[in-house]
């Protein structure tokens, strides 16, 4: 196959501790009137309060709406839509973790093309350019500041559904890791596991024949030489620092090298995809209203087994990125090792074993499969293909935490 990378990203990303004060110069050369989503904690936040005078200071008007909700209910997001609207508002600014940054990008959209957000679920549905975005994460974990997708809470529905458009790509990223310094280690962990997660996932999705309308076809077009070139980069630096940064918040160094991994993580996801662990992690959520960054975490090494024999090579070599000496051992030795290390470092930051120990019940694994390959975007993605009773495989795996249940006989394992 012939050498084949897109990326889509931000106009301009900013990446460094004090670069945060950067926002007000760019805040007032993409509008006059700035809508501010975050949330009810953030928003009393000393440094918020300055962030925000800084961006009055240099001629926009600004007014915060701090009603942003975890999980991000659609009730929410309205009411940030007609805060925007009583202001007449030409430019979003989401400021937070990846609620407050998803909820910017959907007001964004609203507002400069109206209807309800139900009319932009799914890939492509966006019918253009939506109001100038700046987003400024406060944790090292969803990568949204620089994807193109959202994901909200629709009672209507039994899961999680998104938005994916190349359009919600925001105009400018500030990523400075100071911000993060005040994460407790709880969200620490699952914000780091979640970011971990999506490098893994988008180094090992399917790769698709790159015809010359694959960038038009789909928003997440799978492994490609410029994702992957991202997501080894946050492989090596998320597993260098997120024990450290959950260990010890104040150590400047994990903290700077857990959001630039995060970022290079949205980076490669952003194009590449996720897959399975995020297939799955949608109706586990909504079941047990466990964090998302959990939920993909735990699911995370139980999906690389039963994607090992379409991916070993792959596996191999995210294990070195981890830093692990794979000398003297086999490509499959090296991708188990892989595995075991990823088991291995969630369990030291406090990730669960099993989707049991979320509060999964036996009687729930029929439907988590079900609802599990309804999420067509990210089912399309992964290395193996999955039907409904390899789903039901995959999950009950989960469940009762026998990793090796899911290794592939010899006569299955495809090679290389």
């Amino acid at each position: 196959m012939s050498l084949f990378g897109t990326l889509r990203t931000p106009r301009n990303l900013v990446f460094g501790t004090g670069q945060r004060d950067a926002l007000a110069g760019y805040a007032a050369s993409l509008g006059r009137r700035a809508l501010i989503v975050t949330d009810e904690r953030l928003g009393a936040d000393p440094e918020f309060l300055r962030l925000v005078e800084a961006v009055r200071q240099a001629g926009v008007e600004a007014r915060v709406f701090d009603g942003t909700i975890a999980e991000l209910p659609i009730e929410c997001i309205a009411a940030a839509v007609q805060a925007g609207k009583a202001m007449d508002a030409d430019l979003v600014i989401g400021i937070g973790g990846g609620s407050c940054l998803d909820a910017a990008k959907v007001a964004a959209l609203l507002l400069a093309h109206g209807g309800r957000i139900q009319d932009y679920y799914g890939e492509f549905k966006v019918p253009g350019p939506v109001l100038p975005l700046i987003l400024m994460p406060t944790t090292s974990g969803t990568g949204s500041e620089v994807t193109p997708v959202a994901v909200v809470t629709d009672p209507d529905r039994a899961v999680k559904v998104g938005i994916a458009s190349p359009h919600l790509i925001c105009h400018t990223a500030i990523c400075d890791p100071e911000l993060t310094w005040s994460c407790p280690r709880g969200l620490t962990a699952v914000s780091g596991a979640d970011a971990l997660t999506h490098a893994i996932e988008a180094y090992t999705t399917i790769r698709r024949q790159p015809t010359g309308t694959i960038v038009h076809d789909h928003v997440f077009l799978g492994k490609n030489a410029l994702s992957d070139h991202y997501a080894l980069l946050a492989i090596g630096h998320i597993a260098a620092s997120l024990k450290r940064a959950c260990d010890n918040g104040g150590d400047s160094e994990a903290r700077e090298r857990m959001m630039l991994g995060a970022t290079a993580a949205g980076l490669a996801f952003g194009t590449a995809g996720t897959a399975a662990a995020h297939a799955i992690q949608y109706p586990i959520g909504a079941l047990t209203h466990t964090p998302h960054g959990a939920g993909v975490a735990v699911m995370m090494p139980y999906v690389m087994e039963f994607n090992r024999s379409h991916c070993e090579t792959e596996l191999a070599e995210i294990g070195q990125a981890m830093g692990l000496d794979g000398a003297g051992r086999t490509i499959t030795e090296q991708a188990g090792d892989t595995i075991d290390a990823v088991e291995q470092l969630f369990a030291a930051i406090g990730i669960p074993k099993t989707i049991a120990d979320l509060g999964v019940v036996s009687s729930q694994l029929p439907q988590i499969a079900e609802q599990a390959m309804g999420a067509a975007r990210l089912i399309k993605n992964n290395p193996r293909p999955i039907e409904l009773d390899t789903m039901a495989t995959l999950v009950a795996a989960a469940f009762s935490g026998d990793r090796a249940s899911l290794r592939p006989s010899r006569t299955d394992r495809k090679a290389n």
